[in-house]
């Protein structure tokens, strides 16, 4: 009975930890949805318009804040989608992503 105890308790831990760690913005995270056509309706990503980072640099720059209205600005415009909301992981993470182009120079 202790061992299925510990298998139970292990199994839960497990799982908060599998949902507590996909509420994290992420740089990897950030990466796929730049690259994902999910944030759209047209079937593109932003890779489509910014392969490799292009155009992106200057931006990069920008505050946390204006970094994420300009992407909300691309998802909403170019891409036809819905907007993210500012505060939520994706946003972060895709804000982590950007500003890496920025870091490399690219």
């Amino acid at each position: 009975m202790k061992r299925l105890t510990g298998w139970i308790i292990c199994g839960g831990l497990l799982c908060v930890a599998g949902a507590w760690a996909a509420e994290f913005p992420s740089l990897k995270k950030g990466q796929e949805l730049f690259e994902s056509a999910k944030l759209g309706t047209t079937g593109k990503s932003c890779a489509s318009c910014h392969v490799g980072g292009k155009n992106i640099e200057v931006s990069a720059t920008s505050s946390d804040e204006d970094l994420a209205s300009t992407i909300n600005g691309c998802i909403a415009g170019p891409l036809k989608g819905k907007q993210l909301d500012p505060e939520s992981a994706d946003m972060k993470s895709l804000v982590l992503y950007l500003k890496s182009f920025a870091r490399s120079g690219k």
